[in-house]
């Protein structure tokens, strides 16, 4: 039996976890949209598709906004308890900017 180059092998496994970071940034952005989405009371016109990019998006704005006068907030839209309250916490923040712009109601 052949054994692959150990360059392959580096590969194969770089490429494995960018999928699976991929896979858990869609899980955790689908549940803090939800979250968010409940708060908000905006779930019944929110899909599965607009909670996660809710999710993220607002998780990202939590982490780069939020990170400059709170710390904590550089962990928002991770696994860890206040990754998730940042994350929602912002996502609350955009879905509050999406109803004034009246994409939301």
């Amino acid at each position: 039996m052949e054994m692959p180059p150990v360059g392959a092998s580096a590969a194969v496994t770089m490429e494995v976890t960018l999928m699976f970071g991929w896979i858990w940034t869609i899980i955790v952005g689908a549940f803090i949209g939800w979250i968010a989405s409940l708060i908000m009371k905006t779930d019944a016109q929110q899909g599965c598709l607009m909670n996660i990019g809710i999710g993220v998006v607002g998780a990202l704005i939590a982490n780069l906004v939020g990170s400059t006068v709170f710390p904590s907030a550089a962990a928002a839209g991770t696994a860890s308890v206040m990754g998730i309250v940042w994350g929602v916490i912002g996502a609350v923040v955009l879905i509050a900017i999406l109803k004034a712009l009246k994409v939301l109601k």
